[in-house]
């Protein structure tokens, strides 16, 4: 699809753990960004495209970076994940937007989650505006995303830290693929720029066991054993059951502040992996290797 070139971005989800690193990306890039946020975007209520319409008007591409991980008492997965975008992406098209950057998340065509389903349904808006003709939209869907400042980078490296792990039994056997938060960013660049397949699996160069992904990391933060110094002291890894694994996680679903719940179990007793070949055409460089992770996430100042 033949798209103009890209000067002018709405960003969407400016100041979340995503968003924020493709504003920076771009505006590095030279491109013009605005940046939207809660305070000037309600995703809660904000449902029709007629809302969206005088917001994106004149924009060359918009980007969405909203997310959210679990249902609280003031958001809603439905209206935040599926009804916003959905009138978002209606608007971009009725407005002449060239191109639309959806951040979904990987395996999520699958999961049977509310968290899954509701960023699914927005990704199908998008890919039958594109099939229609009326934008360019790509659905950019991550592994997970490692940074400095993401919530789950930050469970990850306090789970690094404990010298015994107890860890739902699914979830230590679950391959993951994990991705760096800069890099997610840098496909979010060029495929504005250049546009790309309808969906792209942001994925790190290799996948590997949960378990192995959080001794990684234990071995990045120095974590030394007595008689090698060389290498990683290991964590003793304790594969909890599945019924208290889900006894644990309903416990969770009372406590909307915090991201443990049935949700998060879910999506970790998944692998979640992808074509690690496929997202290097798209970086135009091979990703960040998960042994770089910690020393590239505390390079960034952000």
């Amino acid at each position: 699809m033949s798209t103009p070139a890209i000067r002018s971005v709405l960003v969407c989800g400016a100041s979340g753990f995503v968003g924020r690193r493709i504003v920076r990306s771009l505006r590095e890039a030279g491109l013009a960004v605005t940046a939207g946020s809660s305070r000037t975007q309600d995703f809660q209520r904000d449902l029709s495209p007629e809302v969206w319409l005088p917001r994106v008007t004149g924009f060359d591409a918009v980007v969405n970076a909203v997310g959210l991980l679990r249902d609280t008492p003031r958001r809603q997965l439905e209206p935040i994940h599926h009804q916003a975008p959905a009138a978002l992406f209606e608007a971009c098209a009725r407005a002449g937007v060239s191109r639309v950057i959806q951040i979904s998340a990987n395996g999520v065509a699958q999961s049977p989650t509310r968290y899954a389903t509701t960023k699914r349904a927005a990704d199908e808006v998008l890919l039958r505006l594109r099939a229609e003709g009326r934008l360019d939209g790509v659905v950019l869907r991550p592994s997970i995303v490692f940074g400095r400042g993401g919530a789950s980078a930050a469970l990850f490296m306090n789970l690094a830290r404990q010298p015994l792990l107890v860890l739902p039994r699914a979830a230590v056997q679950a391959q993951v693929q994990p991705v760096a938060v800069t890099d997610v960013a840098l496909a979010a660049l060029h495929l504005l720029q250049d546009g790309g397949p309808e969906i792209v699996t942001a994925v790190g160069p290799r996948a590997l066991p949960l378990a192995a992904f959080i001794a990684e990391l234990r071995r990045q933060r120095g974590q030394r054993g007595r008689n090698d110094p060389q290498a990683p002291r290991p964590a003793r890894v304790i594969p909890l059951p599945d019924a208290p694994s889900r006894w644990s996680a309903r416990l969770g679903d009372f406590v909307s502040s915090q991201p443990w719940s049935s949700e998060s179990l879910a999506l970790l007793e998944q692998d979640n992996i992808g074509d690690a070949a496929a997202f290097e055409r798209v970086l135009g460089r091979p990703a960040v290797p998960v042994e770089q992770f910690v020393e590239a996430a505390w390079a960034s100042d952000l």
